[in-house]
């Protein structure tokens, strides 16, 4: 059944927020306007962080990259900042010899050199490189993670933009905040959604009516749900010091494990073509219907 809402109103489902994330597992960016490509939002995790060998390196194993922060530039570079020391901006190496990577789908990509690697060689402890993803066509979306024939993914894990809900994150919070009251432990402030890291909030919808959405008009864009996101030890680290705790994976696993994994949120891929005027908006009404 459709669910429709208000058009920039804020009596039905609608967007609450938008982030990129230029840098894979750095912080990012609040925006009110977001331009929509076959990838998902434009400038969000085209670039990532690998070792001298190649082999990817995310905030799982490196808690201190959540600590820095990547801006977008205009023509598709990025500015990384991060507390002591100067900000250094990187523009697209296009003409760098590309570099063997290890993501799922690509093997390849391009480094943006000396410059952005000391950054974060000196902010994080240990040998690093920045990548840039030159060619989207690169990467399709797996089939067993809902891909079809033309899916194309940034350097995201599985699709190309990930929705989270208020109302879901608040049914959570009430059962992080029961498990902490059973258990006899201190209460703890709510968590927010900078744990999930999602492109797009919205608020309007019952709790985890997410989980049915098949297909989804966010504003005059179409998605189609590629599968509910399972959740890993990235959304336990306290994103203030960078500690790891228990939640929410603890009482995600009492209430919304299912197949081996934790689930909070959703995966969508835009329905291929996207028009050159794809946007999205906060306060954009959100229109899905169900599997």
């Amino acid at each position: 059944m459709a669910r429709g809402v208000t058009p920039r109103g804020r009596e039905g489902v609608h967007v609450t927020a938008l982030t990129a994330y230029p840098v894979k597992s750095l912080g990012g960016v609040s925006l009110e306007a977001a331009a929509v490509e076959a990838q998902g939002l434009r400038g969000d995790r085209r670039w990532a962080v690998v070792d001298p060998d190649g082999t990817k390196v995310t905030a799982r194993e490196e808690h201190a990259l959540l600590g820095l922060r990547a801006e977008p530039l205009d023509g598709g570079g990025v500015r990384l900042l991060g507390s002591g020391g100067d900000p250094v901006e990187v523009a697209p190496p296009h003409d760098a010899p590309p570099v063997r990577v290890g993501f799922s789908g690509q093997d390849r990509a391009r480094p943006a050199g000396p410059r952005a690697d000391d950054w974060l060689t000196a902010r994080v402890g240990r040998p690093l490189r920045l990548v840039w993803q030159d060619d989207t066509t690169h990467r399709p979306i797996r089939p067993d993670l809902g891909g079809a024939d033309g899916d194309r993914n940034s350097l995201s894990d599985a699709a190309p933009l990930h929705v989270t809900s208020e109302s879901s994150l608040a049914r959570l919070n009430d059962w992080v905040a029961e498990t902490a009251l059973e258990r006899g432990e201190e209460p703890r402030d709510p968590l927010g959604h900078e744990r999930f890291r999602p492109n797009v909030v919205v608020a309007g919808a019952e709790p985890f009516a997410e989980d049915t959405w098949a297909t989804v008009r966010i504003g005059d864009v179409a998605f189609r749900t590629t599968m509910v996101c399972d959740r890993c030890v990235m959304t336990t680290i306290d994103r203030d010091d960078l500690s790891t705790g228990k939640e929410p994976i603890r009482t995600l696993a009492r209430h919304r494990k299912w197949e081996g994994a934790t689930w909070f949120g959703i995966r969508l891929t835009p329905v291929l073509p996207v028009g050159p005027d794809a946007t999205l908006r906060v306060g954009d009404e959100v229109v899905a219907l169900g599997r």
